[in-house]
């Protein structure tokens, strides 16, 4: 097995650990018993449970937020809606494991943020479409923010209650998801459905973040990282010299000066040696 290959070998044991038992109840003996490797392999690739963590979280919210975003391409806001819902509970029942990991630990050691945090990074994204959605009716557009938190809050937490029970199906809660959002709690629609474009887009639309577009994304990351550490690199070597140079031409300086103060010394004292031989010259031609 190469290295890429065992690699991911560990992250796709470690999804199903952290998913099952969390990242507390999950060991790297475990992680490396159940790949049938050493725990020196683990810390290897990832350094220790920590590194393996991060990549693996990194990784579901790189998915979810790919999956809400292309939703959110829609043009009519109905359809936004509908298909961000509809995201969503396809990553719930797609990604099983990946949703419980996000929702179960929300570990600091994931470098990456809590549930929260993702759920925020979402909202952001929802919040410019309530903006232009509110300046379009006359609303104050400020307060998109907050109903922004209030709808993928909403859905955010259905998903959570909808992991467990999957029932009804996930076209029929994204249906009632959007008739309470739309429609508010006076004007619900009895039989809700979502609108046949959406349904259609649902049938052929496949996740455009694949496992070798996710593992190319965290080399690209590792890239960037790995460059920016060569350019502080680099400036740290440029700044050394540029001491060094200063330091240089600060010894420079003082040698000159160093010079310049013996040479004063020397024409001081050649002329006190001048000056006291004419002093005796003119005793000699001036006896008292």
């Amino acid at each position: 097995m190469s290295g890429s290959e065992r690699r991911e070998q560990l992250i796709r044991i470690s999804r199903t650990l952290f998913a099952e038992k969390g990242f507390d109840g999950t060991s790297i003996e475990e992680i490396a018993a159940t790949a049938q490797v050493s725990k020196p392999v683990v810390y290897e690739h990832f350094g220790g449970k920590e590194g393996l963590y991060a990549v693996v979280v990194d990784r579901e919210m790189q998915k979810l937020l790919t999956l809400i975003t292309e939703a959110l391409s829609a043009t009519h806001s109905l359809i936004k809606l509908e298909r961000a819902a509809l995201a969503l509970l396809q990553y719930v029942e797609e990604s099983s494991e990946g949703f419980r990991i996000l929702v179960r630990d929300s570990h600091a050691a994931s470098g990456t943020g809590s549930f929260a945090s993702l759920i925020s990074e979402i909202a952001s994204q929802v919040e410019d479409v309530l903006a232009d959605e509110f300046s379009s009716r006359g609303y104050d557009p400020m307060l998109a923010p907050m109903y922004a938190q209030m709808l993928v809050g909403m859905v955010a937490l259905t998903g959570q209650w909808w992991l467990d029970v999957r029932k009804p199906p996930r076209e029929e809660v994204a249906a009632h998801l959007v008739n309470l959002a739309w429609n508010g709690l006076t004007g619900l629609n009895p039989n809700p459905a979502i609108t046949a474009a959406t349904r259609e887009h649902s049938a052929t639309v496949k996740p455009r973040t694949s496992e070798k577009e996710l593992r190319d994304l965290e080399k690209a990351r590792e890239k960037e990282l790995k460059e920016a550490e060569k350019v502080r690199q680099r400036e740290l070597k440029e700044a050394e010299k540029a001491r060094v140079r200063e330091l240089k031409e600060r010894e420079r300086l003082l040698k000159e000066a160093e010079k310049a103060r013996e040479r004063e010394e020397k024409i001081r004292q050649r002329e006190a040696r001048l000056a006291e031989r004419a002093a005796r010259l003119e005793q000699v031609d001036h006896p008292e």
